[in-house]
């Protein structure tokens, strides 16, 4: 139930791995035959007309409308004993689809970590990707043959922690957009375009990857806080607080915490440390 990035990329490669489709369903029907006509199956607006009749259920709907999407199958009696009933929300837990463990079904979630900007791009990224799983233990047992089907990794969490794990997961990758987005409107201020911008930072931001791949974070750390360099942060804050205080101010608060991270990487000493510290709190009560 979902046709929209997420659903599609699943059903596509577990098409491609073997896996019958029974069908798609979306409250979009022009959603649904265009990925049912992919995978030459039936298409519907009525989920519960395809549920009855699957092994395996994914549920893929936006994260509001996951628990009443499962309500409503599970009052249609589109849910059967034995089956295997799947969501792909980070934040949510198994329980909202716990609608269908009153049909004998089981419940999990199964949360491809890995971002999704289309259907294609998903497809290509999602082979060597993490899952994190959550729910009833006999469908997690099928989840984790669907992760290695999807040529994938996957780790099991506990249902309390989903909200930690989510908001972690969104700093790794929309945090990182956002602060792409910083550092090339800022470049735009000495005339570069967006664009030209991302094509020069490109490669400083591949190399620092690559780094933290090899050597882990806090050791890939580099630059003037890793250096204990007060001077330049001065310079930096004080060329930024012409930019504009929302700019500034999210520089000081990543630069407080970057100096846990040097810390932690041993370039800086405690001195060190309490005069950055000085340096980022003068500027951010401003």
């Amino acid at each position: 139930m979902g046709a929209g990035k997420v659903g599609s990329a699943l059903a596509l490669l577990l098409s491609r791995r073997g896996y019958l489709v029974t069908g798609v369903a979306d409250e979009s029907f022009s959603a649904a035959e265009r990925l049912a006509g992919q995978l030459k199956v039936p298409a519907t607006g009525k989920p519960e007309e395809i549920t009855s009749g699957a092994d395996i259920v994914f549920i893929t709907t936006p994260d509001r409308i996951i628990a009443p999407v499962a309500e409503e199958i599970s009052k249609k009696k589109g849910f059967k004993a034995g089956q295997v009933v799947f969501h792909t929300s980070g934040a949510h837990p198994a329980g909202a689809v716990g609608a269908v463990r009153r049909s004998g079904a089981l419940a999990a979630s199964l949360h491809p970590l890995q971002s999704f900007a289309d259907v294609k791009m998903a497809m290509e990224n999602l082979e060597g990707s993490y899952f994190a799983l959550e729910g009833d233990a006999g469908a997690l047992l099928v989840a984790e043959q669907i992760v290695r089907d999807l040529g994938g990794r996957s780790f099991t969490i506990a249902a309390k922690d989903k909200p930690l794990y989510h908001a972690a997961a969104c700093i790794a990758s929309n945090y990182l957009v956002s602060l792409m987005h910083l550092a090339t409107g800022l470049f735009s201020r000495f005339g570069l375009s967006r664009e030209e911008a991302f094509q020069a930072l490109l490669p400083l931001v591949q190399g620092t990857v690559s780094n933290i791949a090899q050597v882990s974070p806090a050791p890939a750390l580099t630059g003037p806080i890793a250096r204990g360099d007060g001077t330049t942060l001065e310079g930096h804050l004080a060329t930024l607080r012409e930019v504009g205080k929302q700019e500034m101010d999210l520089y000081c608060v990543l630069g407080l915490y970057t100096i846990k991270v040097a810390l932690e990487k041993g370039s800086i000493n405690q001195d060190q440390e309490e005069r950055l510290k000085e340096i980022f709190k003068e500027a951010y009560v401003k």
